[in-house]
Protein backbone atom coordinates (compact mmCIF):
# COMPACT_ATOMS: atom_id res chain seq x y z
CA UNK A 1 0.00 0.00 0.00
CA UNK A 2 1.40 3.40 -0.96
CA UNK A 3 1.63 6.30 1.48
CA UNK A 4 -1.06 8.16 -0.46
CA UNK A 5 -3.45 5.19 -0.29
CA UNK A 6 -2.80 4.71 3.43
CA UNK A 7 -3.27 8.41 4.10
CA UNK A 8 -6.44 8.43 2.04
CA UNK A 9 -7.88 5.60 4.07
CA UNK A 10 -7.20 7.49 7.29
CA UNK A 11 -8.77 10.78 6.17
CA UNK A 12 -11.60 9.34 4.11
CA UNK A 13 -13.52 7.75 6.92
CA UNK A 14 -16.61 6.13 5.51
CA UNK A 15 -19.94 7.22 6.81
CA UNK A 16 -23.53 6.76 5.83
CA UNK A 17 -23.42 9.97 3.71
CA UNK A 18 -21.56 10.87 0.54
CA UNK A 19 -17.77 10.91 0.62
CA UNK A 20 -15.74 14.02 -0.09
CA UNK A 21 -15.37 13.26 -3.80
CA UNK A 22 -19.13 12.83 -4.14
CA UNK A 23 -19.66 16.15 -2.33
CA UNK A 24 -17.11 17.84 -4.59
CA UNK A 25 -18.77 16.35 -7.68
CA UNK A 26 -22.15 17.58 -6.45
CA UNK A 27 -20.76 21.10 -5.90
CA UNK A 28 -19.19 21.05 -9.38
CA UNK A 29 -22.50 19.89 -10.89
CA UNK A 30 -24.37 22.73 -9.16
CA UNK A 31 -21.72 25.19 -10.38
CA UNK A 32 -22.01 23.81 -13.91
CA UNK A 33 -25.80 24.15 -13.87
CA UNK A 34 -25.56 27.77 -12.70
CA UNK A 35 -22.86 28.63 -15.24
CA UNK A 36 -24.97 27.18 -18.06
CA UNK A 37 -28.00 29.12 -16.78
CA UNK A 38 -25.88 32.30 -16.66
CA UNK A 39 -24.64 31.72 -20.24
CA UNK A 40 -28.18 30.96 -21.47
CA UNK A 41 -29.60 34.12 -19.90
CA UNK A 42 -26.80 36.30 -21.29
CA UNK A 43 -27.04 34.71 -24.73
CA UNK A 44 -30.79 35.40 -24.75
CA UNK A 45 -30.13 39.05 -23.88
CA UNK A 46 -27.40 39.27 -26.56
CA UNK A 47 -29.57 37.77 -29.31
CA UNK A 48 -32.56 39.93 -28.35
CA UNK A 49 -30.33 43.00 -28.28
CA UNK A 50 -28.87 42.16 -31.69
CA UNK A 51 -32.31 41.70 -33.26
CA UNK A 52 -33.96 44.72 -31.63
CA UNK A 53 -31.00 47.05 -32.24
CA UNK A 54 -30.99 46.04 -35.91
CA UNK A 55 -34.71 46.86 -36.21
CA UNK A 56 -34.12 50.15 -34.40
CA UNK A 57 -31.41 51.15 -36.88
CA UNK A 58 -32.92 49.88 -40.14
CA UNK A 59 -36.00 47.73 -40.63
CA UNK A 60 -35.02 46.79 -44.19
CA UNK A 61 -31.62 45.11 -43.82
CA UNK A 62 -29.46 43.14 -41.42
CA UNK A 63 -27.12 45.64 -39.83
CA UNK A 64 -26.14 44.19 -36.41
CA UNK A 65 -24.33 40.89 -35.87
CA UNK A 66 -23.07 38.96 -32.83
CA UNK A 67 -19.28 38.75 -33.09
CA UNK A 68 -16.41 37.86 -30.75
CA UNK A 69 -15.49 40.61 -28.27
CA UNK A 70 -11.82 40.49 -29.34
CA UNK A 71 -9.83 39.49 -32.40
CA UNK A 72 -10.95 39.44 -36.00
CA UNK A 73 -14.64 39.76 -36.83
CA UNK A 74 -16.87 39.86 -39.87
CA UNK A 75 -20.39 41.06 -40.63
CA UNK A 76 -21.84 37.67 -39.81
CA UNK A 77 -23.20 36.06 -36.67
CA UNK A 78 -20.49 34.05 -34.93
CA UNK A 79 -22.81 31.80 -32.87
CA UNK A 80 -21.32 30.63 -29.59
CA UNK A 81 -17.90 31.99 -30.68
CA UNK A 82 -19.33 35.50 -30.11
CA UNK A 83 -19.06 35.03 -26.34
CA UNK A 84 -15.98 35.47 -24.15
CA UNK A 85 -16.47 32.02 -22.56
CA UNK A 86 -16.23 30.23 -25.92
CA UNK A 87 -13.61 27.51 -26.00
CA UNK A 88 -12.90 27.54 -22.27
CA UNK A 89 -13.96 23.91 -21.75
CA UNK A 90 -15.53 23.96 -18.30
CA UNK A 91 -17.97 26.88 -18.55
CA UNK A 92 -16.91 29.51 -15.98
CA UNK A 93 -19.47 31.23 -13.78
CA UNK A 94 -18.55 34.85 -14.48
CA UNK A 95 -19.70 37.95 -16.37
CA UNK A 96 -19.67 37.31 -20.12
CA UNK A 97 -18.68 39.67 -22.94
CA UNK A 98 -19.74 39.64 -26.57
CA UNK A 99 -19.40 41.94 -29.52
CA UNK A 100 -21.99 43.60 -31.70
CA UNK A 101 -20.81 44.46 -35.22
CA UNK A 102 -22.95 47.48 -36.03
CA UNK A 103 -23.22 48.91 -39.55
CA UNK A 104 -22.15 52.54 -39.49
CA UNK A 105 -22.42 53.28 -43.20
CA UNK A 106 -24.27 51.87 -46.18
CA UNK A 107 -20.93 50.88 -47.72
CA UNK A 108 -19.92 47.95 -45.51
CA UNK A 109 -18.28 49.76 -42.58
CA UNK A 110 -18.90 48.12 -39.21
CA UNK A 111 -18.01 49.12 -35.68
CA UNK A 112 -17.55 46.53 -32.97
CA UNK A 113 -19.32 47.43 -29.74
CA UNK A 114 -18.10 45.23 -26.87
CA UNK A 115 -20.68 44.54 -24.20
CA UNK A 116 -20.32 42.76 -20.86
CA UNK A 117 -23.30 41.25 -19.04
CA UNK A 118 -23.56 40.08 -15.47
CA UNK A 119 -26.61 38.63 -13.78
CA UNK A 120 -27.55 39.59 -10.24
CA UNK A 121 -30.75 38.08 -8.94
CA UNK A 122 -33.58 38.89 -11.32
CA UNK A 123 -31.61 41.55 -13.19
CA UNK A 124 -29.02 41.71 -15.93
CA UNK A 125 -26.45 44.51 -15.91
CA UNK A 126 -25.43 45.35 -19.47
CA UNK A 127 -22.30 47.48 -19.91
CA UNK A 128 -20.91 48.69 -23.20
CA UNK A 129 -17.13 49.11 -23.06
CA UNK A 130 -16.37 52.53 -21.53
CA UNK A 131 -20.07 53.33 -21.44
CA UNK A 132 -22.95 53.61 -19.00
CA UNK A 133 -24.21 50.43 -17.36
CA UNK A 134 -27.87 49.54 -17.97
CA UNK A 135 -30.02 47.43 -15.65
CA UNK A 136 -32.75 45.30 -17.21
CA UNK A 137 -35.22 42.94 -15.59
CA UNK A 138 -35.34 39.24 -16.35
CA UNK A 139 -37.32 38.15 -18.19
CA UNK A 140 -36.61 40.99 -20.61
CA UNK A 141 -39.29 43.63 -20.94
CA UNK A 142 -39.78 45.90 -23.96
CA UNK A 143 -39.54 49.21 -22.07
CA UNK A 144 -36.15 48.46 -20.51
CA UNK A 145 -34.84 46.93 -23.74
CA UNK A 146 -35.92 50.08 -25.59
CA UNK A 147 -34.03 52.25 -23.10
CA UNK A 148 -30.94 50.03 -23.46
CA UNK A 149 -31.05 50.26 -27.25
CA UNK A 150 -31.47 54.03 -27.13
CA UNK A 151 -28.52 54.20 -24.71
CA UNK A 152 -26.31 52.12 -27.02
CA UNK A 153 -27.27 54.29 -29.98
CA UNK A 154 -26.35 57.43 -28.03
CA UNK A 155 -23.07 55.78 -26.99
CA UNK A 156 -22.15 55.20 -30.64
CA UNK A 157 -23.30 58.67 -31.70
CA UNK A 158 -21.22 60.22 -28.91
CA UNK A 159 -18.12 58.49 -30.27
CA UNK A 160 -18.43 60.22 -33.62
CA UNK A 161 -19.78 63.55 -32.38
CA UNK A 162 -17.15 63.85 -29.65
CA UNK A 163 -14.40 63.02 -32.15
CA UNK A 164 -15.61 65.66 -34.60
CA UNK A 165 -16.03 68.21 -31.82
CA UNK A 166 -12.54 67.49 -30.50
CA UNK A 167 -11.08 67.82 -33.99
CA UNK A 168 -12.96 71.05 -34.72
CA UNK A 169 -11.69 72.52 -31.46
CA UNK A 170 -8.09 71.34 -31.96
CA UNK A 171 -7.89 68.58 -29.34
CA UNK A 172 -8.37 65.23 -31.02
CA UNK A 173 -5.25 63.35 -29.92
CA UNK A 174 -6.79 60.95 -27.41
CA UNK A 175 -10.57 60.72 -27.68
CA UNK A 176 -10.73 57.06 -28.71
CA UNK A 177 -13.17 55.04 -26.63
CA UNK A 178 -12.06 51.65 -27.85
CA UNK A 179 -14.08 50.75 -30.94
CA UNK A 180 -12.80 48.60 -33.79
CA UNK A 181 -13.98 49.89 -37.16
CA UNK A 182 -13.48 48.02 -40.41
CA UNK A 183 -14.83 47.89 -43.93
CA UNK A 184 -16.30 44.59 -45.06
CA UNK A 185 -15.64 43.81 -48.71
CA UNK A 186 -18.84 43.12 -50.60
Amino acid sequence: MTKQTAKSKKTNVSSSGPNRLEKLAEAAQTYGNRSFHNYSQIRNVAETLRDEFCLFLDEDRLCVFLVPPTGPFAAANAGSAAFSVSGKGFLPLEPISFGLAVAITKFGDYMRLVITCRKEGGFMYVSPEKGREHKISLPINDIEMGALIEGLYEHLMDYFEDGVDSYDNGNYGNTDIGFDILRMDS
